[in-house]
């Protein structure tokens, strides 16, 4: 069987199960969170299909073509996040409900639902484009279409599917897509060993993880941008909202957390082969190891990871702003406000991943206006800490734009320049958020 059959077969079977999903819908709490009652198996698949996204597979792959084995640090800060999530994911549960700006409104009131509620939907943008963009380069791959037609089209996909089954359809086909994922990167692995034998392998050692184009510094700011969005992030914490109480939120996060190591060298060793190799883009040098049955199902594995990813992102972000906009999320009227959402962020999405096509640029640069702008607030939240709520919308404001624009710096002018403007963004943030500036608010906070 061609690949591009497998590939029209599996969007098809994705399809149906979403209208299928459909029928199952009987409240506004069925579409967006499964009715609070999926258990550990859905809840571990689902968390884990939406991490591994194709900006994680083929990010990952990406920077360890460019950097080597300290790419691993990718996926290692992504189970980092979730390890400090663990103890603390039972008051997510616990306080929350839908959306992680509705969180926000219960630690600190109406206006810091109202600022998160209408920021991070537009940072989110950019995670649901950079899987567009990931499914594009998937499908035009196969040089049957254009990136742009191949855009166009899984970004479709992406709308239509999370459109007709909310929730029910995404934890329905996350833990398959799950073992899709981790079936097809351990068997090009495999393929890949036995035709390298261990010579990668034997090059890793402690030393090997920083290097000129990875320094301690880099790591630093990787912590602090992408460790962090696994403690506080939206697709997180609606993985966390699906489960049905808080021991199974908590035990599907740490069983995903452990997950995310092994893959990582996975990851990691497949970049590092494929790019010795000659084989810059995984998916040639794939395609030059497997069976065409076999490359089939690869690609349908990737775009499972990019599925899983692009539904929740963009579910959740049209959630949030519908819940905004109305005020009530479990009215009828709410729901379909949410659908009208998820058709309108999406095409936004698609023209994103029209015009920037790396999966890494669009990923991180959202990731870092969101964590310098809400993390700080979010885990003072969790952890109960005094704040001053009047200057709640400055911190997030300024630690949001300045690690923006220390991200920019970073990419387009100078690397220390920019991680020392990201790192000054959460200070910033901790500032505003904690040391009064006028004596009226210690009085009245």
């Amino acid at each position: 069987m061609q690949p591009v059959t497998i590939i029209i077969i599996y969007f098809i079977l994705i399809l149906l199960i979403g209208v299928y999903s459909a029928f199952k819908i009987k409240s506004p709490s069925d579409y967006y969170v499964a009715g609070q009652n999926a258990g550990w198996l859905p809840v571990s698949g689902s968390l884990l299909a939406t991490i591994l996204g194709g900006s994680a597979i083929l990010g990952t792959i990406e920077l360890s073509q460019q950097t080597g084995w300290p790419a691993l640090w990718f996926l290692f800060c992504a189970a980092l996040g979730l390890f400090v999530l663990t103890p603390l994911a039972k008051y997510v549960r616990r306080f929350g409900k839908y959306t992680l700006p509705e969180l926000l409104g219960h630690f600190f009131g109406k206006r810091a639902e109202t600022i998160s509620a209408v920021i991070i939907p537009v940072a989110w943008l950019g995670i649901v484009a950079a899987q567009i963009i990931a499914a594009a380069k998937i499908i035009a791959g196969l040089d049957v279409i254009s990136y742009n037609e191949a855009a166009i089209i899984s970004g479709a996909v992406f709308i239509l599917y999370t459109l007709i089954g909310g929730q029910m359809s995404i934890l329905k086909t996350d833990t398959l897509q799950s073992v899709l994922i981790v079936f097809g990167l351990s068997a090009l692995t495999f393929v890949s060993l036995q035709k390298n034998g261990t010579g990668t392998f034997e090059t890793l050692h402690f030393s090997s993880l920083f290097n000129a184009s990875f320094s301690v510094l880099d790591l630093i700011i990787l912590m602090l941008t992408y460790s962090v969005t696994f403690v506080v992030g939206p697709d997180i914490y609606s993985r966390v909202f699906c489960a049905r109480n808080e021991k199974t939120a908590t035990r599907s996060i740490v069983t995903v957390a452990f997950i995310l190591l092994p893959i990582s060298f996975l990851l990691t060793y497949l970049g590092i082969f494929s790019g010795e190799s000659g084989e810059k883009e995984i998916l040639s040098f794939a395609h030059t190891l497997l069976p065409s049955w076999f490359y089939g199902l690869f690609l349908a594995a990737l775009l499972s990871a990019v599925m899983s990813s692009a539904d929740t992102t963009l579910l959740t972000s049209s959630l949030i702003l519908s819940e905004l906009i109305s005020g009530n999320p479990d009215k009828r009227s709410s729901l379909k406000l949410t659908r009208i959402l998820i058709v309108a962020l999406g095409g936004v999405s698609i023209v994103v991943a029209l015009f920037v096509t790396s999966i890494l640029q669009s990923l991180l640069l959202a990731l870092t206006f969101f964590s310098g702008a809400f993390v700080v607030p979010m885990l003072a939240g969790l952890l109960k800490l005094k704040v001053v709520k009047p200057q709640l919308t400055a911190a997030i404001l300024a630690g949001g734009f300045a690690a923006l624009t220390g991200k920019i710096i970073n990419v387009v002018v100078d690397p220390l320049a920019g991680n020392i403007v990201i790192i000054t963004a959460f200070i910033v943030n901790g500032i505003l958020l904690f040391i009064p500036f006028r004596t009226k608010y210690s009085k009245s906070d």
